[in-house]
């Protein structure tokens, strides 16, 4: 039995999913990846990149903070994949039951998921610090410089930067999805990204899928893995 075989059998006799994602599920869609040697990472910029997405940089050089996000971090004209919109199908049917993500893109709503965790947040959703009025996304992106409130707040994108917590909505709902569910498919993430990384951990299910995975993860239950492009991969899958 091949890889994508062992794959479509082992989600046809399970009845609780979760699906946990990273920046390789984008990727199909024309986004870049971070780590890669063509990934955002290995960019050459005035600083690093890291530097550039924390709150330190954010709260010291603002204006650059937007250039360097508008130019870099919003998905102008990105449309879904294969692998979003199996992942959408797969839950319409009943099959899955929750989409983690560490990708703040908006393609697994757009692509018709309904139950999506976004772990690092959203490009689409962004509050205003002072009032704390909500934007949509064209009111950082279709404007110059430092993006304000009708109040003269700033409006801040609801991305989690580093120095900054995950959301601990998203985080304690992936976690009891994490724990109810008997198949886990991690795809696109080097899981080194702490601390959503934590997260496979809480997984007590017997079966594990890793696409396109480049880390070495070490389970405790059943483990296939699959080298491919993950929409590729799951296009393959009938539910």
């Amino acid at each position: 039995m091949n890889c994508i075989d062992k794959l479509q059998e082992w989600i046809v006799s399970s009845k609780n999913i979760v699906f946990f994602g990273g920046a390789g599920v984008s990727t199909e869609s024309g986004l870049p990846d971070f780590r890669s040697e063509s990934g955002l990472y290995n960019k050459k910029f005035d600083y690093s990149p890291e530097y550039m997405l924390s709150r330190t940089f954010f709260d010291s050089h603002t204006e650059e903070f937007f250039e360097f996000y508008r130019w870099q971090m919003i998905p102008h004209g990105i449309k879904p994949n294969a692998a979003h919109y199996k992942l959408a199908e797969m839950e319409s049917k009943g099959k899955l039951n929750a989409v983690i993500t560490q990708n703040i893109d908006g393609l697994h709503q757009a692509a018709g998921s309904r139950k999506v965790f976004e772990l690092h947040g959203s490009v689409h959703a962004n509050h205003c610090m002072k009032c704390g009025k909500f934007y949509p996304l064209n009111a950082v992106e279709n404007c110059d410089g430092v993006p304000r409130c009708s109040c003269g707040g700033i409006i801040k994108p609801d991305v989690v930067l580093y120095e900054e917590p995950l959301p601990p909505v998203a985080w304690n709902s992936s976690v009891a999805e994490l724990e109810r569910a008997d198949l886990l498919i991690i795809a696109g993430t080097s899981l080194s990204v702490y601390p959503a990384a934590y997260l496979a951990n809480n997984f007590r299910g017997a079966r594990t899928v890793l696409i396109d995975l480049s880390a070495s993860v070490s389970r405790d239950n059943e483990l296939l893995v699959i080298r491919g492009k993950v929409g590729e991969v799951l296009s393959q899958i009938t539910v």
